[in-house]
Protein backbone atom coordinates (compact mmCIF):
# COMPACT_ATOMS: atom_id res chain seq x y z
CA UNK A 1 0.00 0.00 0.00
CA UNK A 2 1.33 3.43 -0.90
CA UNK A 3 -0.45 6.26 0.86
CA UNK A 4 -0.62 9.93 -0.53
CA UNK A 5 1.70 12.34 1.71
CA UNK A 6 0.97 15.71 2.27
CA UNK A 7 3.74 17.85 0.81
CA UNK A 8 6.91 18.28 2.92
CA UNK A 9 9.41 21.21 2.37
CA UNK A 10 12.75 20.07 1.42
CA UNK A 11 15.59 20.89 3.68
CA UNK A 12 18.09 23.65 3.44
CA UNK A 13 21.30 24.68 4.60
CA UNK A 14 20.89 25.56 8.67
CA UNK A 15 20.91 28.61 9.91
CA UNK A 16 23.46 29.97 12.84
CA UNK A 17 21.58 29.32 15.94
CA UNK A 18 23.02 26.50 17.82
CA UNK A 19 20.87 23.72 15.89
CA UNK A 20 22.89 20.72 15.05
CA UNK A 21 21.99 19.21 12.02
CA UNK A 22 21.99 15.19 12.63
CA UNK A 23 22.64 12.81 15.41
CA UNK A 24 22.61 9.00 16.17
CA UNK A 25 21.11 7.94 19.55
CA UNK A 26 22.08 4.75 20.87
CA UNK A 27 20.16 3.11 23.49
CA UNK A 28 23.16 0.88 25.83
CA UNK A 29 23.24 -2.64 24.96
CA UNK A 30 23.67 -3.37 28.80
CA UNK A 31 20.12 -3.21 29.62
CA UNK A 32 19.29 -6.44 31.74
CA UNK A 33 19.16 -4.21 34.99
CA UNK A 34 21.56 -4.82 38.24
CA UNK A 35 24.02 -7.88 37.64
CA UNK A 36 23.45 -10.65 40.32
CA UNK A 37 26.61 -9.52 41.66
CA UNK A 38 25.37 -6.02 42.28
CA UNK A 39 22.50 -7.45 43.94
CA UNK A 40 24.30 -9.70 46.12
CA UNK A 41 26.56 -6.52 47.02
CA UNK A 42 24.06 -4.34 48.01
CA UNK A 43 21.79 -6.83 50.30
CA UNK A 44 24.85 -7.82 52.07
CA UNK A 45 25.41 -4.07 52.73
CA UNK A 46 22.17 -3.62 53.94
CA UNK A 47 22.26 -6.71 56.18
CA UNK A 48 25.74 -5.22 58.25
CA UNK A 49 23.11 -1.98 59.13
CA UNK A 50 21.89 -4.71 61.65
CA UNK A 51 25.32 -5.93 62.96
CA UNK A 52 27.36 -4.32 66.09
CA UNK A 53 29.95 -2.91 63.49
CA UNK A 54 27.58 -0.90 61.89
CA UNK A 55 25.76 0.81 65.37
CA UNK A 56 29.63 1.74 66.06
CA UNK A 57 30.49 3.20 63.39
CA UNK A 58 27.29 5.61 63.62
CA UNK A 59 28.18 6.43 67.06
CA UNK A 60 30.59 9.70 68.05
CA UNK A 61 29.51 13.42 69.34
CA UNK A 62 26.07 15.26 68.63
CA UNK A 63 26.04 19.01 67.97
CA UNK A 64 24.06 20.92 71.33
CA UNK A 65 22.75 22.84 67.97
CA UNK A 66 22.54 23.72 64.35
CA UNK A 67 24.87 25.84 62.56
CA UNK A 68 21.81 27.74 60.89
CA UNK A 69 18.50 27.31 59.52
CA UNK A 70 18.22 27.22 56.07
CA UNK A 71 14.96 28.61 54.50
CA UNK A 72 12.89 26.70 52.02
CA UNK A 73 12.15 28.24 49.36
CA UNK A 74 9.49 25.88 47.46
CA UNK A 75 5.90 26.02 49.07
CA UNK A 76 4.28 23.05 50.57
CA UNK A 77 0.62 21.46 50.06
CA UNK A 78 -1.56 22.98 52.09
CA UNK A 79 -4.21 20.25 51.82
CA UNK A 80 -2.00 17.83 52.55
CA UNK A 81 -1.01 19.77 55.72
CA UNK A 82 -4.37 20.19 57.02
CA UNK A 83 -5.01 16.72 56.56
CA UNK A 84 -2.08 16.00 58.57
CA UNK A 85 -3.43 18.32 61.50
CA UNK A 86 -7.08 16.82 60.93
CA UNK A 87 -5.30 13.55 61.75
CA UNK A 88 -4.12 11.79 58.50
CA UNK A 89 -1.43 11.76 55.92
CA UNK A 90 -2.56 12.53 52.84
CA UNK A 91 -0.24 12.02 49.35
CA UNK A 92 -1.85 11.51 45.73
CA UNK A 93 -5.37 10.83 46.80
CA UNK A 94 -3.62 7.68 49.41
CA UNK A 95 -4.65 8.69 53.35
CA UNK A 96 -2.69 7.09 56.01
CA UNK A 97 -4.49 7.79 59.48
CA UNK A 98 -1.81 8.99 62.14
CA UNK A 99 -3.60 7.00 65.01
CA UNK A 100 -2.54 3.74 62.84
CA UNK A 101 0.50 4.42 61.67
CA UNK A 102 2.98 2.12 62.31
CA UNK A 103 6.62 3.48 61.62
CA UNK A 104 8.16 0.15 61.65
CA UNK A 105 6.02 -1.59 58.89
CA UNK A 106 3.85 1.17 57.12
CA UNK A 107 1.66 -0.54 54.68
CA UNK A 108 1.13 1.90 51.88
CA UNK A 109 2.42 2.15 47.98
CA UNK A 110 6.41 2.85 47.87
CA UNK A 111 6.26 6.33 46.42
CA UNK A 112 3.84 6.93 49.85
CA UNK A 113 6.01 5.55 52.45
CA UNK A 114 9.24 7.42 50.81
CA UNK A 115 7.05 10.81 51.58
CA UNK A 116 7.01 9.59 54.93
CA UNK A 117 10.24 8.45 55.96
CA UNK A 118 12.20 11.50 54.10
CA UNK A 119 9.85 13.82 56.13
CA UNK A 120 8.76 15.94 53.18
CA UNK A 121 5.30 16.38 55.03
CA UNK A 122 6.87 18.86 57.37
CA UNK A 123 6.81 21.26 54.33
CA UNK A 124 3.20 20.85 53.81
CA UNK A 125 2.31 21.67 57.91
CA UNK A 126 4.11 24.49 57.55
CA UNK A 127 2.36 25.34 54.55
CA UNK A 128 -0.95 24.92 56.23
CA UNK A 129 -0.99 26.46 59.63
CA UNK A 130 1.14 28.53 62.24
CA UNK A 131 4.45 27.44 63.89
CA UNK A 132 2.34 27.09 67.29
CA UNK A 133 -0.12 24.58 65.97
CA UNK A 134 2.48 22.69 63.68
CA UNK A 135 4.75 21.95 66.55
CA UNK A 136 2.61 19.61 68.41
CA UNK A 137 1.83 17.44 65.19
CA UNK A 138 5.47 17.38 63.74
CA UNK A 139 6.77 16.71 67.59
CA UNK A 140 4.90 13.78 67.92
CA UNK A 141 5.66 12.09 64.77
CA UNK A 142 9.51 12.87 65.32
CA UNK A 143 9.42 11.12 68.81
CA UNK A 144 7.22 7.89 66.89
CA UNK A 145 9.58 7.75 63.95
CA UNK A 146 12.95 7.86 66.57
CA UNK A 147 11.37 4.68 68.87
CA UNK A 148 11.27 3.09 65.84
CA UNK A 149 14.26 3.71 63.92
CA UNK A 150 16.91 5.93 65.55
CA UNK A 151 18.96 2.77 66.98
CA UNK A 152 17.83 0.24 64.22
CA UNK A 153 18.23 1.16 60.69
CA UNK A 154 16.57 -0.47 58.50
CA UNK A 155 15.35 -0.32 54.84
CA UNK A 156 13.34 1.93 53.55
CA UNK A 157 13.49 4.47 56.34
CA UNK A 158 17.39 4.42 56.54
CA UNK A 159 17.73 3.99 52.27
CA UNK A 160 20.38 6.54 51.95
CA UNK A 161 17.99 8.80 49.61
CA UNK A 162 15.42 9.14 52.14
CA UNK A 163 17.60 9.49 54.83
CA UNK A 164 19.68 12.53 52.82
CA UNK A 165 16.07 13.96 52.24
CA UNK A 166 15.37 13.65 56.31
CA UNK A 167 18.66 15.80 56.84
CA UNK A 168 17.16 18.53 54.66
CA UNK A 169 13.56 19.06 55.91
CA UNK A 170 14.84 18.11 59.73
CA UNK A 171 17.27 21.15 59.30
CA UNK A 172 14.94 23.76 56.78
CA UNK A 173 11.94 22.77 59.30
CA UNK A 174 14.19 22.25 62.47
CA UNK A 175 11.65 25.07 64.38
CA UNK A 176 8.76 22.38 64.35
CA UNK A 177 10.96 19.30 65.78
CA UNK A 178 13.35 21.18 68.26
CA UNK A 179 11.35 24.17 69.78
CA UNK A 180 10.46 21.27 73.07
CA UNK A 181 12.19 22.19 76.06
CA UNK A 182 12.66 18.73 76.97
CA UNK A 183 16.32 17.99 76.87
CA UNK A 184 16.28 13.97 76.32
CA UNK A 185 14.19 14.76 73.52
CA UNK A 186 15.94 17.59 71.31
CA UNK A 187 19.62 15.72 72.19
CA UNK A 188 18.14 12.68 70.31
CA UNK A 189 17.02 15.01 67.48
CA UNK A 190 20.40 16.26 67.08
CA UNK A 191 21.89 13.10 67.66
CA UNK A 192 19.69 11.53 65.12
CA UNK A 193 20.98 13.99 62.28
CA UNK A 194 24.37 13.45 63.23
CA UNK A 195 23.88 9.49 62.70
CA UNK A 196 22.03 10.03 59.52
CA UNK A 197 24.85 12.08 58.67
CA UNK A 198 27.63 9.23 59.58
CA UNK A 199 25.07 6.65 57.47
CA UNK A 200 25.38 8.65 54.32
CA UNK A 201 29.04 8.94 54.49
CA UNK A 202 29.63 5.03 54.51
CA UNK A 203 27.01 4.85 51.96
CA UNK A 204 26.24 7.54 49.30
CA UNK A 205 28.36 5.55 46.74
CA UNK A 206 26.68 2.22 47.11
CA UNK A 207 23.11 3.96 46.19
CA UNK A 208 22.13 3.28 42.61
CA UNK A 209 23.47 5.89 40.04
CA UNK A 210 21.29 8.70 39.13
CA UNK A 211 19.35 10.86 41.09
CA UNK A 212 19.77 8.63 44.47
CA UNK A 213 23.05 8.63 44.47
CA UNK A 214 22.98 12.90 44.12
CA UNK A 215 20.37 12.57 46.74
CA UNK A 216 22.41 11.12 49.04
CA UNK A 217 26.00 13.12 48.44
CA UNK A 218 23.96 16.59 48.55
CA UNK A 219 22.76 15.13 52.42
CA UNK A 220 26.29 15.12 53.02
CA UNK A 221 27.05 18.24 52.01
CA UNK A 222 24.04 19.90 54.08
CA UNK A 223 25.38 17.93 57.29
CA UNK A 224 28.62 19.56 57.02
CA UNK A 225 27.74 22.92 56.74
CA UNK A 226 25.50 22.76 59.28
CA UNK A 227 26.90 20.30 61.53
CA UNK A 228 29.46 21.75 64.06
CA UNK A 229 33.28 20.85 62.98
CA UNK A 230 31.80 19.79 59.08
CA UNK A 231 35.04 21.21 57.26
CA UNK A 232 36.17 17.54 56.86
CA UNK A 233 33.01 16.57 55.53
CA UNK A 234 32.26 19.27 53.04
CA UNK A 235 35.61 18.28 51.05
CA UNK A 236 34.37 14.59 51.23
CA UNK A 237 31.42 15.95 50.35
CA UNK A 238 31.25 18.06 47.26
CA UNK A 239 34.00 15.92 45.79
CA UNK A 240 31.43 12.98 45.74
CA UNK A 241 28.71 15.51 44.75
CA UNK A 242 30.65 16.08 41.66
CA UNK A 243 30.68 13.16 40.86
CA UNK A 244 27.52 11.54 41.47
CA UNK A 245 26.31 14.64 39.07
CA UNK A 246 28.45 14.38 36.28
CA UNK A 247 26.82 10.66 36.17
CA UNK A 248 23.57 11.44 36.85
CA UNK A 249 22.85 14.06 34.26
CA UNK A 250 23.80 14.42 30.11
CA UNK A 251 25.90 16.99 28.67
CA UNK A 252 22.85 19.27 28.03
CA UNK A 253 21.26 18.83 31.78
CA UNK A 254 19.13 16.20 31.27
CA UNK A 255 18.70 13.15 33.58
CA UNK A 256 19.85 9.95 32.80
CA UNK A 257 16.59 8.47 33.95
CA UNK A 258 14.77 10.97 31.32
CA UNK A 259 11.87 11.49 33.46
CA UNK A 260 10.68 14.76 33.95
CA UNK A 261 9.69 13.88 37.49
CA UNK A 262 13.45 13.43 38.29
CA UNK A 263 14.57 16.18 37.07
CA UNK A 264 12.18 18.71 38.76
CA UNK A 265 13.20 16.76 42.16
CA UNK A 266 16.65 17.45 41.01
CA UNK A 267 16.15 20.85 41.51
CA UNK A 268 13.94 20.87 44.21
CA UNK A 269 16.99 18.82 46.08
CA UNK A 270 20.03 21.02 44.89
CA UNK A 271 17.79 24.56 45.72
CA UNK A 272 17.81 23.30 49.08
CA UNK A 273 20.98 22.82 49.01
CA UNK A 274 21.71 25.92 47.81
CA UNK A 275 19.73 27.28 50.59
CA UNK A 276 22.22 25.93 53.02
CA UNK A 277 25.19 27.28 51.24
CA UNK A 278 23.02 30.79 51.37
CA UNK A 279 22.46 30.51 55.34
CA UNK A 280 25.77 29.65 55.75
CA UNK A 281 26.96 33.04 53.66
CA UNK A 282 29.30 30.21 51.44
CA UNK A 283 29.84 30.44 47.88
CA UNK A 284 28.52 27.83 45.70
CA UNK A 285 30.93 25.64 44.26
CA UNK A 286 31.39 26.58 40.39
CA UNK A 287 30.14 22.92 39.48
CA UNK A 288 27.04 23.17 41.59
CA UNK A 289 25.83 26.24 39.50
CA UNK A 290 26.89 25.48 36.46
CA UNK A 291 24.80 21.75 36.75
CA UNK A 292 21.74 24.00 38.47
CA UNK A 293 22.13 26.56 34.84
CA UNK A 294 22.26 23.06 32.78
CA UNK A 295 19.56 20.99 34.58
CA UNK A 296 17.26 24.24 34.76
CA UNK A 297 17.49 25.19 31.19
CA UNK A 298 16.60 21.44 30.19
CA UNK A 299 13.20 21.54 32.66
CA UNK A 300 12.42 24.64 30.77
CA UNK A 301 12.51 23.39 27.51
CA UNK A 302 9.71 20.51 27.93
CA UNK A 303 7.62 23.47 29.34
CA UNK A 304 4.44 23.63 27.48
CA UNK A 305 2.22 27.55 27.28
CA UNK A 306 1.10 27.28 30.28
CA UNK A 307 4.12 26.65 32.36
CA UNK A 308 3.77 23.12 33.23
CA UNK A 309 6.02 20.21 31.59
CA UNK A 310 4.77 17.90 29.10
CA UNK A 311 3.87 13.92 30.15
CA UNK A 312 6.98 11.94 29.64
CA UNK A 313 8.26 9.11 30.97
CA UNK A 314 5.38 8.37 33.48
CA UNK A 315 5.12 12.19 34.42
CA UNK A 316 2.45 14.83 34.28
CA UNK A 317 1.89 18.62 33.96
CA UNK A 318 3.04 19.81 37.75
CA UNK A 319 1.25 22.79 38.96
CA UNK A 320 3.17 25.56 37.02
CA UNK A 321 3.12 27.29 40.33
CA UNK A 322 5.12 24.83 41.57
CA UNK A 323 7.14 24.68 38.59
CA UNK A 324 7.86 28.38 39.14
CA UNK A 325 8.67 28.46 42.65
CA UNK A 326 11.42 25.51 42.54
CA UNK A 327 12.85 27.65 39.53
CA UNK A 328 12.90 30.45 41.60
CA UNK A 329 14.05 28.59 44.22
CA UNK A 330 17.09 27.21 42.27
CA UNK A 331 18.56 31.14 41.68
CA UNK A 332 18.93 30.50 38.01
CA UNK A 333 17.35 32.59 35.03
CA UNK A 334 18.05 30.57 31.62
CA UNK A 335 16.25 30.42 28.71
CA UNK A 336 14.67 27.09 27.83
CA UNK A 337 17.02 24.20 26.38
CA UNK A 338 15.35 24.06 22.45
CA UNK A 339 17.73 20.48 21.63
CA UNK A 340 18.24 18.28 24.41
CA UNK A 341 19.92 16.10 22.19
CA UNK A 342 21.12 13.47 24.84
CA UNK A 343 18.33 13.68 27.08
CA UNK A 344 16.07 13.36 24.02
CA UNK A 345 13.43 16.43 23.61
CA UNK A 346 13.05 18.62 21.09
CA UNK A 347 11.57 21.51 21.33
CA UNK A 348 9.82 23.25 18.23
CA UNK A 349 8.43 26.78 19.51
CA UNK A 350 6.49 29.59 17.10
CA UNK A 351 4.41 32.07 18.29
CA UNK A 352 1.83 30.71 20.50
CA UNK A 353 2.44 27.10 19.69
CA UNK A 354 4.90 24.68 21.27
CA UNK A 355 5.38 21.32 19.98
CA UNK A 356 7.43 18.25 22.19
CA UNK A 357 8.87 15.72 20.91
CA UNK A 358 10.50 12.45 22.23
CA UNK A 359 13.50 12.16 20.13
CA UNK A 360 15.83 9.31 21.58
CA UNK A 361 15.71 5.85 22.57
CA UNK A 362 13.94 4.97 26.10
CA UNK A 363 15.82 4.94 29.43
CA UNK A 364 17.61 1.57 30.35
CA UNK A 365 15.82 -0.28 33.00
CA UNK A 366 17.82 -0.04 35.94
CA UNK A 367 17.69 3.60 35.52
CA UNK A 368 13.82 3.85 35.01
CA UNK A 369 11.13 2.26 36.90
CA UNK A 370 8.47 3.43 34.71
CA UNK A 371 9.77 3.59 31.40
CA UNK A 372 7.33 4.37 28.55
CA UNK A 373 7.85 3.03 24.95
CA UNK A 374 7.51 6.56 23.72
CA UNK A 375 9.86 7.03 21.06
CA UNK A 376 8.40 9.43 18.39
CA UNK A 377 5.57 10.72 20.09
CA UNK A 378 5.11 14.54 20.30
CA UNK A 379 2.81 16.89 22.59
CA UNK A 380 0.92 20.29 20.81
CA UNK A 381 0.22 23.46 22.71
CA UNK A 382 -0.91 26.81 22.03
CA UNK A 383 -1.01 28.86 24.48
CA UNK A 384 -2.63 27.73 27.31
CA UNK A 385 -4.83 25.19 25.85
CA UNK A 386 -3.08 21.39 25.15
CA UNK A 387 -4.04 20.23 21.83
CA UNK A 388 -2.08 16.97 21.41
CA UNK A 389 -0.99 15.03 24.70
CA UNK A 390 0.34 11.67 25.89
CA UNK A 391 -1.57 10.08 28.69
CA UNK A 392 0.97 10.36 31.00
CA UNK A 393 1.20 9.50 35.31
CA UNK A 394 2.38 6.35 34.49
CA UNK A 395 4.74 7.36 37.28
CA UNK A 396 2.38 8.06 39.41
CA UNK A 397 0.66 5.24 41.00
CA UNK A 398 -2.16 6.00 44.11
CA UNK A 399 -5.72 5.82 44.44
CA UNK A 400 -6.72 7.08 41.56
CA UNK A 401 -4.07 5.09 39.07
CA UNK A 402 -4.11 1.75 40.09
CA UNK A 403 -1.02 -0.45 39.05
CA UNK A 404 -2.33 -2.27 36.03
CA UNK A 405 -3.47 0.74 34.44
CA UNK A 406 -0.10 2.56 34.77
CA UNK A 407 1.39 -0.44 32.80
CA UNK A 408 -0.71 0.82 30.46
CA UNK A 409 0.20 4.26 30.24
CA UNK A 410 3.95 3.19 29.74
CA UNK A 411 2.52 1.47 26.36
CA UNK A 412 3.40 3.00 22.62
CA UNK A 413 -0.66 3.28 21.86
CA UNK A 414 -0.83 5.90 25.27
CA UNK A 415 1.37 8.16 22.90
CA UNK A 416 0.79 10.43 20.20
CA UNK A 417 2.75 8.44 18.16
CA UNK A 418 2.29 5.74 15.15
CA UNK A 419 1.77 2.08 16.60
CA UNK A 420 2.11 -0.90 14.37
CA UNK A 421 0.65 -4.21 14.73
CA UNK A 422 -1.07 -3.28 18.30
CA UNK A 423 2.59 -3.52 19.56
CA UNK A 424 4.49 -1.55 21.47
CA UNK A 425 8.11 0.03 19.86
CA UNK A 426 10.40 -0.98 23.09
CA UNK A 427 8.81 -4.06 24.79
CA UNK A 428 7.42 -3.83 28.39
CA UNK A 429 7.94 -6.97 30.13
CA UNK A 430 6.12 -8.87 32.65
CA UNK A 431 8.25 -7.73 35.83
CA UNK A 432 7.60 -3.86 34.59
CA UNK A 433 11.17 -3.35 32.77
CA UNK A 434 11.96 -2.66 29.42
CA UNK A 435 12.84 -5.21 27.04
CA UNK A 436 14.16 -4.72 23.22
CA UNK A 437 12.75 -2.55 21.16
CA UNK A 438 14.18 0.78 19.81
CA UNK A 439 17.81 0.23 20.13
CA UNK A 440 19.16 3.29 17.50
CA UNK A 441 17.31 6.51 16.78
CA UNK A 442 18.45 8.88 14.14
CA UNK A 443 18.12 12.60 14.55
CA UNK A 444 17.96 15.31 11.80
CA UNK A 445 16.83 18.80 12.30
CA UNK A 446 16.93 22.14 10.37
CA UNK A 447 15.57 25.95 10.87
CA UNK A 448 14.53 26.70 7.28
CA UNK A 449 12.97 30.04 6.24
CA UNK A 450 9.48 28.36 6.44
CA UNK A 451 10.08 27.61 10.03
CA UNK A 452 11.41 24.29 11.71
CA UNK A 453 11.87 20.78 10.19
CA UNK A 454 12.88 17.96 12.34
CA UNK A 455 13.38 14.20 11.38
CA UNK A 456 13.32 11.34 13.60
CA UNK A 457 13.39 7.37 13.12
CA UNK A 458 14.06 4.75 15.02
CA UNK A 459 14.33 0.49 14.72
CA UNK A 460 11.85 -0.67 17.36
CA UNK A 461 9.82 -2.12 14.89
CA UNK A 462 12.76 -3.64 12.69
CA UNK A 463 13.40 -6.68 14.06
CA UNK A 464 10.31 -7.82 15.08
CA UNK A 465 7.93 -6.60 12.05
CA UNK A 466 10.68 -5.55 9.29
CA UNK A 467 10.00 -1.47 9.44
CA UNK A 468 12.05 1.81 10.59
CA UNK A 469 9.89 4.02 11.27
CA UNK A 470 10.77 7.93 10.43
CA UNK A 471 9.02 10.78 11.63
CA UNK A 472 8.80 14.35 9.47
CA UNK A 473 7.72 17.20 11.33
CA UNK A 474 7.58 20.64 9.93
CA UNK A 475 6.97 23.66 12.45
CA UNK A 476 5.82 26.91 10.45
CA UNK A 477 7.35 30.25 10.89
CA UNK A 478 3.80 31.58 12.63
CA UNK A 479 3.52 28.89 14.28
CA UNK A 480 0.24 27.94 13.16
CA UNK A 481 0.52 25.01 11.17
CA UNK A 482 2.35 21.95 12.08
CA UNK A 483 3.09 18.98 8.70
CA UNK A 484 3.83 15.72 9.88
CA UNK A 485 4.65 12.49 7.41
CA UNK A 486 4.96 9.16 8.84
CA UNK A 487 7.42 6.61 7.09
CA UNK A 488 7.54 3.06 7.28
CA UNK A 489 10.37 1.83 5.61
CA UNK A 490 11.16 -1.99 5.08
CA UNK A 491 14.92 -3.51 6.54
CA UNK A 492 16.22 -6.28 5.08
CA UNK A 493 15.32 -9.50 6.53
CA UNK A 494 15.67 -13.23 5.11
CA UNK A 495 11.97 -14.05 5.61
CA UNK A 496 9.00 -11.48 3.70
CA UNK A 497 8.00 -9.08 5.26
CA UNK A 498 3.99 -9.22 5.91
CA UNK A 499 1.27 -6.45 5.84
CA UNK A 500 1.17 -4.80 9.28
CA UNK A 501 -1.94 -2.87 10.07
CA UNK A 502 -1.08 0.40 11.90
CA UNK A 503 -2.82 2.88 13.81
CA UNK A 504 -1.35 6.65 14.55
CA UNK A 505 -2.51 8.22 17.62
CA UNK A 506 -2.73 11.90 18.88
CA UNK A 507 -4.18 12.18 21.97
CA UNK A 508 -6.49 14.85 22.18
CA UNK A 509 -6.51 17.62 25.33
CA UNK A 510 -8.96 17.56 27.80
CA UNK A 511 -10.42 21.39 26.84
CA UNK A 512 -10.60 20.02 22.98
CA UNK A 513 -13.69 19.17 21.08
CA UNK A 514 -13.54 17.23 17.96
CA UNK A 515 -15.87 16.99 15.05
CA UNK A 516 -14.92 14.39 12.38
CA UNK A 517 -15.62 15.90 8.54
CA UNK A 518 -18.00 13.88 6.25
CA UNK A 519 -15.14 12.40 4.71
CA UNK A 520 -13.28 11.03 7.33
CA UNK A 521 -9.95 12.28 6.23
CA UNK A 522 -10.49 15.55 8.74
CA UNK A 523 -11.20 17.05 12.08
CA UNK A 524 -11.84 20.09 13.57
CA UNK A 525 -10.94 20.98 16.75
CA UNK A 526 -12.33 23.22 18.73
CA UNK A 527 -10.30 25.17 21.82
CA UNK A 528 -12.06 26.21 24.74
CA UNK A 529 -11.47 30.18 23.51
CA UNK A 530 -13.06 29.60 20.34
CA UNK A 531 -9.91 29.01 18.72
CA UNK A 532 -9.81 25.80 15.92
CA UNK A 533 -7.36 23.59 14.65
CA UNK A 534 -7.85 21.75 11.34
CA UNK A 535 -6.55 18.50 10.93
CA UNK A 536 -6.07 16.43 7.81
CA UNK A 537 -4.99 13.31 6.89
CA UNK A 538 -2.92 12.12 3.79
CA UNK A 539 -4.63 8.46 3.40
CA UNK A 540 -6.01 5.92 5.70
CA UNK A 541 -9.55 5.95 7.81
CA UNK A 542 -9.58 8.51 10.61
CA UNK A 543 -12.05 7.83 13.49
CA UNK A 544 -12.62 9.39 17.05
CA UNK A 545 -11.78 6.89 20.10
CA UNK A 546 -11.95 7.57 24.02
CA UNK A 547 -8.77 8.11 26.25
CA UNK A 548 -7.63 9.64 29.15
CA UNK A 549 -5.15 11.92 30.39
CA UNK A 550 -3.65 12.24 33.65
CA UNK A 551 -3.07 15.39 35.69
CA UNK A 552 -0.19 16.95 37.90
CA UNK A 553 -1.86 15.11 41.12
CA UNK A 554 -2.11 11.79 39.53
CA UNK A 555 -5.84 11.52 38.74
CA UNK A 556 -6.74 10.35 35.65
CA UNK A 557 -9.73 12.33 32.83
CA UNK A 558 -11.34 11.21 30.20
CA UNK A 559 -10.94 12.83 26.39
CA UNK A 560 -10.71 11.64 23.14
CA UNK A 561 -7.96 10.67 20.67
CA UNK A 562 -7.77 11.18 16.84
CA UNK A 563 -6.95 7.63 15.23
CA UNK A 564 -5.47 6.80 11.72
CA UNK A 565 -6.74 3.31 10.89
CA UNK A 566 -4.16 1.94 7.88
CA UNK A 567 -1.74 -0.93 6.77
CA UNK A 568 2.00 -1.42 5.72
CA UNK A 569 2.35 -3.67 2.36
CA UNK A 570 5.98 -5.38 2.15
CA UNK A 571 6.98 -2.07 0.25
CA UNK A 572 6.37 -0.06 3.19
CA UNK A 573 4.00 3.08 3.50
CA UNK A 574 3.92 7.05 4.09
CA UNK A 575 0.92 8.76 5.53
CA UNK A 576 1.21 12.52 5.59
CA UNK A 577 -1.01 14.94 7.83
CA UNK A 578 -1.66 18.02 8.64
CA UNK A 579 -2.55 20.66 12.03
CA UNK A 580 -3.52 23.65 11.11
CA UNK A 581 -4.94 27.01 13.03
CA UNK A 582 -7.62 28.76 11.57
CA UNK A 583 -9.19 31.85 12.20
Amino acid sequence: MSSRPLPMPAPEAPQEDGIEPGKRLIRLSDDRGLSLAERLANHFYRMTWATPFHSMRLKGKYPLKLLALPYDGIPGDARAGKALRAGYFLYRGMKQPVATLDWRKIDQPAAFVDYLHGFRWLRDLAAATSRDNAVPVAEAQMRAWLEAHAERPSEPAWRVDNAAWRILHWTAYSPLILSSGDLVYRSLVLNGIARTARHLDRGADKAPVGLPRVTAWAGIVAASLLLPGGEPRRVFGEAGLKRALESAFYADGGIISRSPLEQIEAITLLAMLRAVYDVRRQDLPLFLGQTLERIVSALLGILHGDGAPGSWQGGAPIDPARITAIVAASGIRTRPLRQARDWGYQRLAAGQTVVQVDAAPPPVSRLARSGCASTGAFELSDGPTRVIVNCGGAAMPGTYLPADLTLGLRTTAAHSTLVLSDSNSTAILADGSLGKGVAEVELDRHELEQGSRLEVSHDGYARRLGFLHRRILMLSLEGRELRGEDVLLPVERRRKVQDCPLAIRFHLGTEVEPTLTADRQGALLRLPNGALWQFRVGDGELSVEDSLWVDGEGRPHPTQQLVVNASTGSGGTSIGWLLKKSG
